[in-house]
């Protein structure tokens, strides 16, 4: 199979009032990696907000991170997927960094989150290309063990 992603970016913000360990160790239970990287940036009220960050290229790291998302997660994707993906191939997903604390992950609806940003590859760079190679990755993943 070809490669599906061009890059993978898992992302999220740590607030002065939480616990940079406990969501270090988010972001590497999702993204698969300890190779996180940390940008210092300011919050809405002043405070330091750090960003953390992974990048994933490898189609086999790409394809473990979504299997650890779960099937539920990927039914989810799949029922709504052209909406996840803009006209220039990127797909976005977000998941609820309090539940991805405590081990759970499910797609959320507000912002308090880790996000997942894709390039998706299509050749030619269409949305609707792309759409199919990200439907068949998910289902292909659905139909394999977890």
């Amino acid at each position: 199979m070809a490669a599906v992603f061009h890059w993978v970016k898992v992302r999220l913000f740590c607030y002065a009032t939480e616990d940079e360990e406990r969501l270090r160790d988010v972001i590497v239970s999702i993204s698969g990696t300890d190779d996180i990287s940390e940008e210092i940036s300011e919050g809405h009220h002043g405070n330091d907000m750090i960003i953390l960050t992974a990048d994933l290229k490898g189609s086999a790291e790409c394809r473990e991170l979504f299997k650890r998302l779960g099937k539920d997660v990927i039914d989810e994707v799949l029922s709504g997927l052209e909406d996840r993906m803009d006209d220039d191939c990127t797909f976005y997903l977000r998941v609820d960094k309090q539940a991805a604390v405590s081990g759970a992950y499910e797609i959320a609806h507000h912002g308090d989150v880790v996000s997942i940003t894709c390039k998706v590859a299509a050749h030619p760079a269409k949305k609707d290309i792309a759409l199919g190679n990200m439907q068949r990755f998910l289902e292909d993943i659905l139909r394999g063990p977890f």
